[in-house]
């Protein structure tokens, strides 16, 4: 309803050996002349942007492979994804796995893992990221896979995207929220007792409704105990109006800091269509501010694309699976972004 997330998308593994530097886009021959652009990404420099670049993600192997196709110019729009941290959405079939192998590729490029969490029950209210965990000891054996994953290794976790919000605007029945709470406050100990992992429990967005309703129900959450809570996730909202909402919210509990997803809100949200359908690969949108620490604001941690720009949100508007790799999005995302 507010942007599927789409877990399921190939997560590969990138090992040390694969983490390569850029020399340039283009480099040139003995003779002078201008060759293909290079297929190889790099790390951001850690400075004001510590998360781990994979290199071998959907948009890195898409790089790849218009460079062996001599697509130039897709190539270069392309590379604007492939080379900036996005988000790895951990699989529950192969969740310890995937936090190990995530975390220590990070480690070995010196970098910080940046993981997504999301399997709660009923999740997504059975839309198109519908699903989650069977149950609440299903979810909490889940978390003890992702915690052992990750141990000692640096990581920043966003917890459940709309998890909260769901319960707020009515969406998941009744009769689960008590369980939700305690799942995401238990979650939220379990990967704060880690060494070097933050937390940022999901808050919605800018445009769902008011600060007010969601502040209580954080806290039931344990946003107290987390790092703090993210915003935007999966959507559209500008970051001045991310910003805003996220300053409101803060002030109701603790002050605590946020992270915004500007993945892909360079253009803002989509209004011309259906507003019940505006979340779900809409047209026209472009790739957002580039991640980084430095924010240039004391309340938020960092930007970050917690979504990974160029995967459908969902059957709709001609996209695939939610989750699943679209380049022609991917594309357009690249084409419209400054």
């Amino acid at each position: 309803m507010y942007g599927s997330r789409g877990p399921g998308a190939k997560a590969s593994v990138a090992v040390a050996g694969a983490v390569l530097l850029l020399a340039g886009c283009f480099s040139s021959g003995d003779d002078g002349e201008k060759e293909k652009p290079s297929a190889k990404v790099s790390q951001q420099p850690k400075e004001n942007d510590p998360y781990w670049v994979n290199p071998d993600g959907n948009a890195a192997e898409q790089l790849a492979t218009y460079v062996e196709d001599e697509k130039s110019d897709n190539a270069e729009l392309i590379r604007k994804i492939a080379e900036q941290p996005t988000g790895e959405w951990i699989t529950p079939e192969n969740a310890e796995a995937e936090a190990r192998g995530f975390t220590e590729a990070a480690a070995k490029a010196d970098r910080d893992a940046l993981l997504v969490v999301y399997n709660i029950p009923h999740r997504d209210c059975g839309n198109f990221s519908g699903g989650g965990a069977a149950d609440g000891n299903a979810y909490r054996g889940f978390i003890d896979q992702v915690a052992a994953g990750i141990g000692d290794r640096p990581a920043t976790v966003i917890l459940e995207p709309d998890a909260v919000l769901h319960i707020v605007d009515g969406c998941t029945p009744q009769e689960f929220h008590e369980e939700r709470y305690d799942l995401i406050k238990g979650a939220v100990e379990k990967l704060k007792s880690l060494k070097n992992t933050k937390v940022y429990v999901d808050a919605g967005n800018a445009g769902w409704g008011k600060s007010d309703d969601i502040s209580e129900p954080l806290k039931l959450a344990g946003v107290e105990q987390a790092d703090g809570f993210s915003v935007n996730v999966s959507n559209f909202y500008t970051t001045e109006d991310s910003m805003k909402y996220g300053k409101e919210l803060s002030a109701k509990v603790g002050n605590k800091p946020f992270v915004i997803d500007t993945s892909r809100n360079g253009n803002g949200p989509y209004t011309e269509g259906d507003p019940k359908e505006n979340w779900c690969n809409p047209p026209g949108r472009a790739l957002g501010e580039e991640p980084t620490t430095d924010t240039g604001d004391d309340l938020v941690d960092a930007y970050l694309w917690v979504k990974r720009p160029g995967e459908s949100d969902g059957t709709c508007k001609g996209g695939p699976k939610a989750g699943q790799w679209w380049p022609e999005y991917a594309l357009e995302l690249a084409k419209a972004s400054k």
